[in-house]
This record gives C-alpha cells, structure tokens and sequence, in this order.
C-alpha cells in the first residue's frame, strides 16, 4: 500500500478519535508532503544544492482550498492529504501559523503568500477574509495579462487590498476576455541563533567531497557537545547518521542526515525517506558527547510550482476551461496562471561572515565519537511542538 495511503488513513482514524490525535496525523501527513516535494526536486536538480519549504508551498494551496470546488478543490486535498475546509484541521493550521517563531525568540522565520489578481477581479468577501485570517498572507491587485503590468488601485469591491505590482519575474500571458488570472508567490526563509554556538576561532577550511568527486576546500565550523545522535537503517538497509542541533529558544532544529558508508551517494537514500522513518529517527535520538563538523553554506532558489504539482496530478488549477474556483469570486473561468515559491536557509557561527585566516583548530585525540558532514547530506528544519517540517534540502557543495 502507498506510504501516502496508510497516512490518509492515519489521519482519517485520528479526526474520529478526536482532536488529541489530530496534531500526530497531520504531522505524518506534512511529513509525507515534505518528503514528496524533497524527492521531485531532487530528481531534477541531480547533484545540487536545493532547499524548498514545505510550508511555504502547502499555505498556498490552503488558501486556494478556500476558494476550490469540485475536481480541482479534490486535486488540491489529494496533493496535501488533508483540507482545511475540516473545521478541526482549519482550526489547528491557524494556531500553528499564529506561533511562528519571531525575532525575540532567537529566530527569524518569514513564511508569506501573496495572491496577485487580475485587477478589476471581484472578489467574495468571504474568501478575503479568509486569506487575511490564515498566515502572514495578502491579495494584491495587479495587471498580469502584461509581462511588466502595473498594479491599478483597487476595486471598491476589494478595498482591504493594497495596490502593488506583479510578482518578481512575473513572465505574464494574455488572458482571455472571459478569464481572470490569478499569480501566487510564496515565501519562507530562517536564521535562527544556535543554542550552543559554533566559535569563528574554531572554523578553518576542511576538505569537502562533492557529489560528483572533486574534493573542495569548504570553511568548516566545529565544536565538541552534548548533542542529540543516531545511526539508523533506511528501507534499503543503508546505514545513516542524523543529528539535531537545536536554536536558542526551541524554536526549531536543524538535522542532518548523513550516510555513514562514505561510499554510499545520497542518491541511494533519497528515495527511500518515508514519514515513518523521519518519525522513528527524530524520536529515536540520544544524547552524546560528540565531535560536531558542518560547512557553512546558504542556500537560495526559486521554484515554479506549476510543473511539480502538474505533475503530482493538480492538473486543473492552471487550466483556463477546467479551474473550479468558484468561491474566489463567485465566476467561472477563474484560473491560476503562475506560482512561484522561494526559499533560503543559512548556517553558519551566531554573527560570523568569515572566520579569521590564521585561526588553527586543535583536536585531542579522544574516543569521542565524530560526525563529520564533509560529504553531500540532507537537512530539514523541523518545529519541535508539532513536528512541521518547515524546509527540506540537500547540500551538495558549500561553496555554492
């Protein structure tokens, strides 16, 4: 049975269960969905660094469930797993946006989705209001039948508006005279403050192997602590590290999965992460004095989503004759005609840009045990009270 099928059925047993199952069930669903947006990219961009957020595509298609109908709202919960128009799944959703973590917990976390509408769309009043209520979203009314419009003053209808232009790279497309465009641009991006920060004295460069076999010379940060650790199998019987390494604050984590055979690519993990494994490695963790080695690296890129949801099968929301949404603006020929997502993460020493040249790193030779991300390995930001995974990536070259 697909993974993805055990989970709706998961989740299906915990509404009837009641609401103190719901928040495990929609943690392996947003596990699964996750893993699945991780595995789509990755067989695209071979060898790459990546980082794409979960998060920051599932609060779109959210927001559009309030407005779907039909095929197109059913191709919609297929490709989350769950729908928000369950009063209970709207309910938990909403409060898990309203705690995000923010500057004064140790942590910068922007999660936003803004909808650009053809100007001159009427919009339901309902539907505006619920695209205020649910994260840190907005409409904005722009010109988007041009490839560089220029956003017009809103319409009386939608007066909560505010006028802007196009989404940034907006290539733009005549509409028809009967349809009305709708543009979605969602963003996430983290830095956080490590709960036991790396020192700048303690990074020099380190040799790192890419994923294609040259060997570069990466800054690497280090420090021995009492962190969180374990090796682990996957399906395939690859043996694994994943260690956590937490924010100030608990706001999130960081872990690293990293193959233990130095001979055993990436590659030969991806595609066997499922949202049980994740659940079974995150919960099974251990406290250990360990030896810690992480490049620093940063990671920015820019995803059409059209094409990755194209091909899970949300097929109708981009089409002009087929798109169901209705409750956007009580109109046929309402139809999504781009979406954009950007995501960026950054690791490095709490305040560091460089670390100093003549700096020397000296190692006693202990039996302290060493993880030593000094091979391509995979990182997901995970929220500790419920679970979300928040970004999900691949660092295959620091110096990227």
């Amino acid at each position: 049975v697909p993974p993805l099928l055990v989970t709706l059925f998961l989740l299906h047993s915990c509404f009837l269960q009641g609401d103190g199952q719901l928040r495990e069930g929609l943690t392996l669903l947003k596990t699964e969905f996750a893993l699945r947006l991780y595995q789509s990219v990755a067989a695209g961009r071979n060898g790459t660094n990546f980082v794409i957020s979960p998060a920051g595509v599932s609060l779109p298609l959210e927001i559009l469930q309030f407005g779907a109908e039909g095929s197109t709202g059913q191709q919609l919960a297929d490709a989350l797993g769950y729908t928000v128009q369950d009063q209970k799944v709207k309910d938990f959703l909403h409060t898990v946006y309203a705690t995000l973590p923010n500057c004064s917990q140790g942590a910068e976390m922007e999660l936003a989705c803004s909808l650009f509408v053809q100007v001159g769309t009427p919009l339901s009043p309902c539907f505006v209001e619920q695209v205020s209520w649910w994260a840190n979203s907005s409409l904005e009314p722009a010109n988007l039948s041009e490839p560089n419009g220029t956003a017009t003053p809103a319409s009386a209808g939608a007066s909560r508006q505010t006028a802007g232009d196009g989404p940034a790279g907006w290539r733009g497309e005549q509409a028809g005279a009967a349809s009305a465009q709708l543009a979605l641009v969602s963003t996430m991006s983290f830095r956080g403050t490590w709960r036991k920060r790396f020192s700048p004295t303690d990074t020099k460069l380190l040799p790192f192997t890419c994923a294609h076999g040259p060997v570069l010379q990466v800054p690497m940060m280090h420090q021995m602590a009492e962190v969180n650790y374990g090796q682990f199998q996957d399906a395939a019987g690859h043996q694994v590290g994943v260690l956590e390494l937490p924010y100030l604050g608990s706001v999130a984590s960081l872990f690293l999965v990293l193959p233990c055979d130095k001979d055993v690519p990436l590659g030969h993990i991806e595609p066997h992460l499922t949202a049980g494994i994740i659940h079974l490695w995150t919960t099974s963790l251990r406290r250990a004095r360990m030896d810690v080695f992480l490049p620093r690296f940063r990671i920015q890129n820019q995803f059409n989503l059209k094409s990755i949801l194209n091909s899970w099968g949300v097929t109708d929301l981009f089409d002009p004759l087929k798109a169901n949404l209705k409750g956007i603006s009580g109109q046929d020929g309402f139809y999504v005609s781009e979406a954009i997502h950007n995501a960026k993460i950054e690791v490095l020493e709490e305040g560091a840009k460089a670390s100093a040249a003549t700096a020397l790193l000296l190692l006693k030779r202990s039996r302290i045990p060493i993880f030593k991300a000094d091979r391509p390995f995979i990182i997901f930001l995970r929220e500790p009270n419920t679970g979300f995974v928040f970004s999900i990536g691949r660092v295959s070259n620091p110096l990227d």
